[in-house]
């Protein structure tokens, strides 16, 4: 064949539609669906084809597409209000942050994490922490936040799943073509692209800067794919969470250190940095590496100044979640590093060393100690990350381990069904988009009659129906399956059966298999011919994660089974565009993970949103959000040892519910043919979910308890020329060096501390002598800890200081207090000190404390 040259031809757009290209570019349009639909119109067989990207319908669509839409009126209207909707949202300076927060207009924010999903356009994320991420940023930019977010860019994203005929995951692995999505290179003064480049054990490795515009928020992705590495690091950004751990941590390197240089490259400077998950933990270490060597300021003062304005979220207490590396693996990526901060190699490595691990360095230990404000991302979870991290804390009380929660939420408008907004055009106040966390709002959801909100479900559930099926058949076609059998499943995914939808990352903990656990009895509940129930399943598992694999494997077995068939699908290549199918069309979600490893967990609000119901077990969000009128509860509370008890325990509640209370509600019909009561759960799920599982709310909380803290101690900083961590870091190690000679003695008998008896109400009066040595009272406080007890241990404890009385010697004092307790019962009470600085963040910023 002879030799050829490639020809590329891009359309030209018309002049008066030139704001398409503006519009494709900036991911504003993933969530408003005018700007959707315009794409969509333009030439809708190509919208699809091309998998909903509007920068390559604009590079490929035909200049005869885009004069006839130019030449239609009713096209040019719409394409002139969206422009100017779009336009005015970047242009809009009263936002809800310039409104509430106007004193800290000039400060910034920068969120780092390793994924974000923000459509499927650009897969450059594997689950919910990525999805979280970019509805985070999402949120960010309708509210109005000084915001921006840091990550990489993977050729590759995440895998692509295919399930062969054996029913065992296969990865595939596709290369993005930059030029065609809404990526934009950054460039130098001189037009070449921006570069920085961070050092990898004896190496130097470049990245470039890729940014992408979120709404009013710019992302900005590093990648290694340049000509000044080699082939082995120019991979390195290829694959998301691929390759080992000397991969996973050369991308760390790259994200948090890499990062930082990025954002000096690009003029950014940030008042706040948040570290969404422990991949980017080395953020904080560049940070104090910086300060150390522009300030010429020791480790400690710097590593005050970035734990002031550091945040970090905790998303997983599933030990596979939160990285590790050998200690030998440190060294050599660091040996030259922690030089540069000014500290010897065991004063480096306690930095991420968890105890009772001495040869791991742990991410997110590093991450707790280099950031001042923690969270979790739920309620449950912060009290899950309180007890597997109260050992940083030694000493203190699980409760009081300064991890707090801000309960995750989803991007209402990304997430909400098209035909539900609809309704909510029609029923709602005006104005509901700009008051998406206003509970008022979402009470007029019952003025919307039953038979609107049960005929938009229905439409939804049939248009998922048409996904489902259509995927299926090329999945059965690609495996070889007979063509009767891909023919059969025009006659099944019924619409009227009750449809369970299960999609998800397939982590084992999240237990998918957990319906099966009784097959028979799970047979009779799909094939009852008066109450049919069918299930559809979707989900990745980690390509290295071989468990999970066995259970898609698993699934897909079952399914292929007689009294399966046709009840059981399984549906391969998850992503966020069939997310929205499902959570648009199911009737019931099943989420089912083993107590309590779901930190969270977002589907089921996302579902929620759009009238489906939840059918949870008690974890994650759900504790908060269940009311015992919004969907039903899986098992109960109860603490499991024996994992084996759990999954029985569960799976029988899971089956007697569904018999029980789900499927005859489901069908329970009025004359109309419409499930009233049914319906009355659907809004009931809406209007409680909605308001509150919102990023809107998630985002506000994160300002007012993380981000404006840290603003305002950073601006404290900067106005006392950081005389305020020179003293408190001084502090600090004046504390440390005295400790060892505090203590504190109080009144005993054989038995321990004294016993008291009185009526309720009445005042008990408690003292102790405390040695301070070296120390001031005013370095301290000594407190009062005392609680119900239950099985001899104080719980729900509770702390009061108290006053100090008088002087007894040089370095003794006594202090006293007094109790008061209402409710009758047995009390503990014990009596400790801990260091006390009015300038630390917290209480318990110093992890000392002396118990009598």
């Amino acid at each position: 064949m002879h030799k050829f040259g490639r020809i590329k031809i891009t359309t030209a757009i018309p002049g008066s539609l030139s704001g398409l290209k503006d519009l494709a570019y900036n991911l504003w349009w993933t969530w408003n669906s005018e700007a959707i639909d315009l794409f969509r119109d333009i030439d809708l067989v190509l919208w699809e084809k091309l998998g909903r990207n509007p920068v390559r319908l604009l590079q490929e669509v035909s200049r005869r597409k885009l004069e006839e839409k130019q030449a239609s009126p009713e096209f040019m209207e719409r394409y002139e209000k969206v422009m100017k909707d779009f336009r005015h949202y970047l242009s809009d300076e009263d936002t809800w942050f310039r409104r509430n927060c106007p004193q800290y207009k000039d400060e910034h924010i920068v969120y780092f994490a390793a994924e974000y999903g923000f459509h499927e356009v650009l897969p450059v994320y594997s689950g919910g922490l990525g999805i979280l991420s970019g509805d985070h940023c999402k949120s960010a930019s309708d509210l109005g936040l000084p915001f921006t977010a840091v990550g990489l860019l993977c050729k590759q994203g995440y895998f692509e799943q295919r399930i062969n005929a054996e029913g065992w995951q296969e990865t595939q692995y596709f290369s993005l073509n930059y030029s065609q999505l809404p990526v934009i290179p950054v460039t130098d003064d001189a037009g070449k692209p921006l570069t920085i480049s961070v050092e990898l054990s004896n190496r130097t490795v470049f990245a470039r800067i890729w940014r992408i515009d979120v709404g009013r928020v710019k992302l900005y992705l590093l990648d290694t794919d340049v000509p000044e590495n080699n082939a082995y690091d120019r991979s390195l950004t290829e694959r998301l969470y691929g390759g080992d751990r000397e991969t996973r941590i050369q991308q760390e390197i790259i994200l948090g250190i890499g990062g930082i240089r990025a954002l000096d490259a690009l003029g950014i400077k940030g008042t706040v940095f948040h570290m969404n998950e422990g991949h980017s933990a080395f953020m904080g270490l560049e940070l104090a590496r910086k300060l150390v060597a522009e300030r010429n300021i020791p480790f400690d003062e710097a590593r005050e100044i970035v734990y002031s304005s550091s945040v970090f979220t905790t998303h997983t207490p599933v030990p596979a979640g939160n990285d590790v590396f050998p200690l030998e693996m440190v060294d050599r990526y660091f040996c030259r590093y922690w030089e540069q901060l000014g500290l010897q190699r065991h004063e480096f490595i306690r930095l991420g060393l968890k105890p009772g691990d001495p040869d791991n360095f742990n991410m997110t230990v590093l991450a707790l100690n280099m950031s001042g404000r923690r969270n979790g991302v739920s309620a449950l979870h912060g009290a899950v990350s309180r007890n597997i991290f109260n050992c940083i804390w030694p000493g203190f009380h699980e409760d009081e381990v300064p991890i707090s929660h801000i309960t995750n939420g989803i991007h209402t408008m990304t997430w909400l069904a098209p035909g539900i907004r609809h309704l909510f055009d029609k029923y709602f106040p005006s104005d509901w988009k700009y008051r998406l966390d206003d509970e008022s709002v979402w009470e007029s959801v019952d003025r919307i009659p039953d038979d609107e909100l049960w005929k938009t479900h229905m439409t939804l559930k049939t248009q998922m129906i048409r996904c489902i099926r259509e995927r299926l058949k090329k999945q059965y076609m690609a495996n070889g399956v007979p063509l009767h059998e891909v023919n059969d499943l025009d006659n099944q995914l019924d619409p009227n059966a009750m449809t369970i939808g299960f999609a998800r990352r397939f982590a084992t903990y999240k237990r998918a298999s957990l319906i099966f656990r009784d097959l028979s009895r799970l047979e009779k509940i799909l094939n009852n011919k008066g109450t049919p129930v069918q299930i559809i399943f979707a989900g990745k598992a980690h390509p290295a994660d071989r468990p999970a694999h066995e259970v898609i494997k698993h699934i897909h077995d079952i399914a292929r089974r007689e009294g399966f068939r046709g009840k059981i699908f399984l549906v391969e290549n998850y992503n966020m565009s069939l997310a929205r199918s499902l959570v648009h069309g199911v009737d019931v979600w099943l989420n089912n993970p083993r107590r309590p490893l779901e930190a969270s967990g977002t589907s089921g609000m996302k579902a929620c949103i759009n009238g489906v119901v939840n059918f949870s077990i008690m974890d994650g969000w759900w504790c908060e959000g269940y009311n015992g009128k919004n969907g039903w509860v899986i098992g109960d509370d109860t603490p499991y040892s024996n994992e084996h008890h759990q999954d029985d325990a569960d799976s029988k509640s899971l089956y007697e519910i569904l018999e029980r209370e789900i499927i005859p509600l489901y069908f329970n019909r009025d004359e109309r043919g419409i499930p009233t009561g049914w319906v009355r759960m659907m809004k009931e799920s809406i209007k409680s979910v909605a308001p509150v599982y919102g990023t809107h709310r998630m985002v506000k909380e994160y300002t007012q308890a993380m981000y404006v803290p840290c603003m305002e101690r950073i601006r404290k900083i900067h106005e006392s020329d950081c005389a305020l961590v020179r003293d408190l870091a001084a502090w600090k190690r004046h504390v440390e060096a005295a400790w060892p000679h505090v203590t504190l003695t109080a009144n005993e008998d054989i038995h321990g501390l004294s016993d008291y008896q009185a009526f309720s109400d009445q005042e008990i009066r408690l003292s102790v002598t405390v040695q301070l040595g070296m120390l001031a009272p005013e370095d301290v406080k000594i407190e009062v800890f005392y609680g119900p007890i239950v099985n001899n241990r104080i719980v729900q404890g509770k702390s009061a200081e108290m006053s100090l009385v008088r002087q007894t010697d040089s370095g003794t004092w006594h202090y006293e207090t007094s109790l008061r307790f209402t409710d009758g019962g047995e009390y503990g009470y014990t009596f400790r000190v801990i260091p006390w600085n009015a300038n630390q963040m917290n209480k318990y910023d110093l992890p000392l404390i002396r118990w009598v």
